[in-house]
């Protein structure tokens, strides 16, 4: 699987990028993505359209906006850009906006940039490394922050929390599967399957409950067999009553915060 500096190079990095809105930051972005011959200009169009149809729930932490739509033909191989902007725009998301930090992703297909999704969300959920990505002044300083190592003290619920929950296991009337769930599939959702996955490890239940990122369509027909669903705001009102609770995660690279809403679904 790509590495997360793998799929990014210094020319598809831009700082201090101008940008009015939120369509503009998308655009400066798929634009990166253009030139460099990793997607057409009708990707990026469907980028924007992506938002539009399914609301900002791609903004998925403080200031950090991920832009992707599905794998089309207009997409000729698998590659990310980066634009930091110098004025941060409004995407319309409750409580991470403003956005300061927009990545598109175009992938050819939904397996090969899992591994890299995973190093972004850990490098995301890491104050110190999101204050270098912040304060970079050169796109080589950016990819140095991405490859930089994250601090396990940043990046885990407290230590009292795993210690009381790793020995106990989930009660046996579980189905042992979690739904993250985006628009796509592809993208956000890896973010939060990451950040759950960092959560069960840390209270020793990584071996009794997989997890699973999909889409929409494919997780109303997958909803009965899972114990629950962690997805946005947006993407919940579009799941609606699906029969298994649907747990909104605000920030998807915070531990934390997917810790308190397992805690309350689970008997522990």
């Amino acid at each position: 699987m790509a590495e997360l500096v793998d799929l990014l190079s210094e020319e598809r990095i831009a700082l201090d990028v101008a940008a009015d809105s939120w369509p503009a930051a998308i655009k400066a972005a798929g634009l990166l993505l253009e030139r460099a011959g990793i997607a057409d200009a009708t990707y990026t169009d469907s980028m924007i359209a992506n938002v539009e149809a399914n609301g900002p729930y791609i903004v998925v932490a403080p200031g950090f906006a991920f832009a992707h739509a599905r794998s089309s033909s207009a997409v000729h191989r698998t590659g990310m850009s980066w634009v930091r902007l110098d004025q941060p725009v409004e995407f319309g998301h409750k409580t991470n906006d403003p956005v300061t930090l927009v990545v598109a992703l175009a992938a050819t297909d939904a397996g090969a940039h899992t591994a890299a999704m995973a190093q972004l969300a850990k490098v995301l959920g890491d104050p110190a490394r999101r204050t270098a990505l912040d304060n970079a002044a050169t796109p080589a300083e950016v990819l140095d922050a991405l490859g930089g190592k994250t601090s396990p003290s940043q990046t885990s619920p407290s230590q009292t929390s795993a210690a009381q929950t790793s020995a106990v296991q989930p009660t046996a009337n579980t189905n042992n599967l979690i739904l993250t769930v985006c628009g796509n599939g592809l993208g956000t959702s890896l973010f939060l399957k990451n950040t759950l996955e960092q959560v069960l490890q840390t209270w020793g239940w990584e071996r009794f409950i997989n997890v699973e990122a999909t889409d929409t369509i494919s997780a109303k027909g997958k909803a009965k067999s899972a114990d629950l669903i962690l997805t946005s705001g947006e993407i919940a009102r579009t799941l609606g009553d699906v029969g298994v609770p649907v747990k909104v995660i605000d920030n998807f690279t915070s531990t934390a915060e997917v810790d308190s809403a397992l805690r309350d679904s689970y008997d522990v």
